[in-house]
């Protein structure tokens, strides 16, 4: 290699830390953004998210259900003639979330000084808000559908995408990304896989202990796109965008679901993450090519993050830092925003 070479990238590196560290001091510094968590209805489900938006410098903030205007509900809960037997969105009432979205909610009141959202794991979506619509799979140990949090969330993304602000889906949340984007779903990888005489080897989530607990299992992503939102954030973690070459993979994150993002042909998402299981690519991160912020990964960062801040098998999973990175970038963007809304100059990577 050439001294200059060499020089050269030695700098650059130094350049990046150095603008990464800033901007962690800045986000430490000023005033906490305000990192909404979208409504769920278990409040035990927040802790991971809190504690790891909190962590990264940010305050978070648990934002109220969304309704559907069109609709009735008792107290959080849609009357019953709304869903059917298995808690899926009967379908004439789904095409009128998808064309009122969030028209006639108050949307404006309640995503009020909320400076970015993330968006939980959790249960499956009524397959009746895809795009295409599709029959529920049919699987009763996965029968969790939740047509309340399904209409909060579908009203809430789409308010964060039309008004530009920074999102970040987790697991289901990416999945809700990717249904608000037009895109399918799949849903269940096991049906899929067997489909095509493949095995889906529970790498996405184990199997059932013998006390019928699922656990968490780690396993490896592939960066698709070096100049991905994902990217940055990978490249936060690691303090060095410069490695030559640039190491692509994301290793042992926190994994476990049964469902996935089938493809994002005309949409406007873009897949940034995936990960070959008996030859087949799932995606594991995608991202809006439209909106200056909007990520959805199929893993759980906030539970690396948890189980680095309590002990709990870390060295199993991510460390601590690319886990933070995920919060940490967000925060940044959202600081970016509010700096531009307000003319402040101030530069952020």
């Amino acid at each position: 290699m050439k001294p200059t070479t060499f020089a050269l990238r030695i700098l650059l590196s130094a350049l990046i830390c150095c603008m990464v560290f800033a901007s962690q001091a800045q986000t430490c510094n000023d005033t906490p953004v305000r990192i909404g968590i979208a409504w769920v209805p278990n409040t035990k489900a927040y802790d991971r998210v809190v504690r790891s938006i909190e962590a990264a410098g940010g305050e978070a903030v648990i934002l109220p259900q969304m309704r559907a205007a069109a609709l009735k509900y008792d107290g959080s809960r849609l009357l019953p003639q709304y869903v059917d037997e298995n808690g899926v969105l009967l379908q004439q009432y789904a095409d009128m979330v998808k064309i009122d979205t969030y028209a006639g909610t108050g949307a404006d009141t309640l995503m009020k000084d909320i400076d970015a959202v993330v968006f939980l794991g959790g249960g499956d979506i009524s397959p009746t808000l895809f795009a295409k619509p599709q029959p529920w799979h049919g699987i009763e140990e996965d029968n969790n559908c939740n047509a309340e949090r399904d209409i909060s969330e579908y009203l809430t993304m789409s308010y964060c995408l039309d008004h530009n602000i920074p999102l970040l889906g987790l697991c289901r949340g990416m999945q809700m990304l990717a249904v608000v984007s037009g895109a399918p779903l799949i849903q269940d990888l096991g049906q899929y896989f067997a489909a095509q005489g493949k095995d889906y080897h529970y790498l996405h989530r184990m199997q059932r202990d013998e006390h019928g607990e699922r656990h968490y299992t780690p396993h490896d992503v592939t960066m698709t796109d070096t100049t991905s939102i994902l990217c940055r954030v990978v490249g936060l973690s690691r303090f060095s965008l410069c490695k030559a070459p640039f190491d692509p993979i994301i290793r042992k994150v926190p994994s476990w679901h049964h469902q996935a993002c089938g493809d994002v042909a005309g949409t406007p998402l873009k897949v940034t993450g995936i990960t070959l299981t008996d030859g087949i690519p799932v995606i594991e991160a995608i991202e809006r090519t439209d909106k200056p912020f909007a990520l959805g990964v199929q893993f759980h960062p906030e539970e690396a993050v948890r189980m680095n801040l309590d002990g709990e098998a870390a060295a199993s999973f991510m460390p601590l830092d690319e886990g933070l990175a995920y919060f940490r970038t967000l925060i940044t963007q959202a600081r970016k925003n509010n700096d531009s809304k307000k003319g402040n100059n101030t530069i952020i990577p």
